[in-house]
């Protein structure tokens, strides 16, 4: 595996932890509430479609990034849901089901996406010369 698809694995697991640490701090800080919301609206979903195993090209990547709010909205939605049907929600319970969700995706290849599957995928044996030959 390479080392920049390590760093951003560790970073997506880590990232959940953190948002948690963060609400420690004072209600109203920013520092409490931004890497809170980033982490919520953004890291599960990236868990989910960006660790590819042979990288992505821009056009996947944007798909990705594209991707990545609605999925994790989707994933905080069914996981607050979940936790207020067995009448347990609280914010700590929340982040940390979320934070396990993304600690154990992280671990694993990122689905494929339909960008990657029409070869916007970069093959590290095959690279396009400009101009579209080969």
């Amino acid at each position: 595996m390479a080392p920049a698809h390590l760093r951003l694995r560790i970073g997506l697991a880590a990232s959940g932890w953190v948002a948690l640490g963060a609400t420690a701090l004072p209600g109203g800080s920013p520092l409490r509430w931004i890497p809170v919301l980033a982490f919520v609206a953004l890291v599960p979903g990236l868990a989910l479609l960006h660790p590819q195993p042979s990288g992505l090209r821009p056009g996947a990547r944007l798909e990705a990034l594209a991707l990545a709010a609605p999925v994790s909205l989707s994933l905080a939605t069914l996981a607050a849901t979940s936790l207020f049907l067995v009448k347990g929600f609280s914010t700590t319970a929340f982040l940390v089901s979320l934070a396990v969700f993304v600690t154990v995706v992280a671990a694993l290849p990122g689905v494929p996406l339909p960008a990657a599957t029409r070869g916007a995928v970069e093959s590290p044996r095959t690279k396009r010369k400009p101009g579209g030959g080969r």
